[in-house]
């Protein structure tokens, strides 16, 4: 199975892309997560998150014949995915239930400038002055923005930081294996990874009495809707995002995740009446420059490389060193 995808050359437009429906898409999540969080426990909302998703994709990849057995190899890596996926998914929703959502998404924007580091230090890949001041110039937006209140959450408002390094490392794993698994069986695997691991915190939850997995009583009936509703757009959201990982290196894609912000600043706006200020206003204008501004340089590039061969993007190096 493996060997199929290996071949496939990196298009770091399509990945741009494809991270920009991811970053569209999410926003719209959590806004639903936000509104659950504060009549269910938060590990009710995180099954369901997962059951839609095993329940949707396992289905298509049976009708579209792709292979779901692993090679032993990536099992540990599957694995170990799938726990930091849960583990960022329930600090996310954590987050939500005390912090504005455009606040909780903004603080937790300090997870593309690690995706840079780690892709530069880890990965390998060319990270170049010009990326990088597009990384600090959203980073510096995103600061704008945060208005974080400690005297009024307490500890609850490092939720967002711990998403932020979780999903740091998520994306790195995720970079580390796009190329050899099919994303719909990947994601399908990782549902019913997930469930497991979520029966097995209920049970926990039980022994010790927690809270947020307490599987004691069952989400009442209007609920149900809404949780179904975060499971097909958490499983949207995350089948582009993985999908732009096999097209394009962590350094181009860490810079257009900060357009997830003015979604997010909308979507709060809609659902919850939640409006930035002046400083919040500029700190948008900035991370939405910096993820234009990535663009058309992907865009240049790409130009250049198609004229002179192939991409080295296929070894996982950006397509054009800056």
């Amino acid at each position: 199975m493996s060997q199929a995808y290996r071949h496939d050359t990196d298009r770091p437009l399509l990945g741009i892309a494809l991270m920009l429906g991811f970053c569209a898409v999410i926003p719209l999540g959590d806004a639903v997560a936000k509104i659950l969080s504060s009549r269910i426990p938060v590990g009710q909302i995180v099954f369901a998150r997962f059951a839609v998703q095993a329940v949707i994709l396992f289905p298509v990849a049976l009708i579209l014949r792709i292979p779901l057995r692993l090679d032993p190899k990536l099992l540990p890596l599957v694995i170990l995915r799938t726990l930091l996926q849960m583990a960022g998914i329930t600090s996310m929703f954590m987050a939500l239930r005390f912090l504005p959502l455009a606040d909780a998404v903004a603080i937790a924007f300090v997870m593309p400038f690690i995706m840079l580091l780690l892709g530069k230090y880890v990965l390998q890949e060319d990270v170049g002055l010009r990326r990088l001041g597009a990384c600090v110039i959203g980073f510096t937006g995103t600061l704008l923005v945060i208005q974080p209140s400690f005297s009024q959450v307490g500890a609850n408002a490092l939720w967002p930081l711990a998403v932020a390094v979780i999903f740091a490392l998520f994306m790195l794993v995720t970079r580390k294996i796009a190329r050899d698994i099919d994303p719909i069986a990947l994601q399908a695997l990782s549902g019913g990874f997930a469930c497991t691991g979520m029966i097995a915190l209920f049970l926990l939850g039980v022994g010790l009495s927690l809270t947020d997995f307490d599987s004691a009583s069952l989400p009442p009936p209007g609920d149900m809707d809404l949780l179904i509703l975060v499971g097909i757009l958490g499983t949207g959201a995350h089948l582009m995002m993985t999908w732009s990982l096999r097209y394009a290196p962590t350094s181009t894609l860490a810079s257009m995740q900060y357009l997830e912000i003015p979604v997010a600043v909308l979507v709060g706006w809609l659902f919850f009446s939640e409006f930035p200020n002046t400083t919040s206003a500029c700190g948008i204008a900035l991370t939405t420059g910096a993820g234009l501004y990535a663009v058309l340089r992907e865009r240049q590039a790409s130009r250049v490389t198609g004229s002179v061969g192939p991409s080295p993007t296929a070894t996982g190096a950006p397509a054009s060193p800056q």
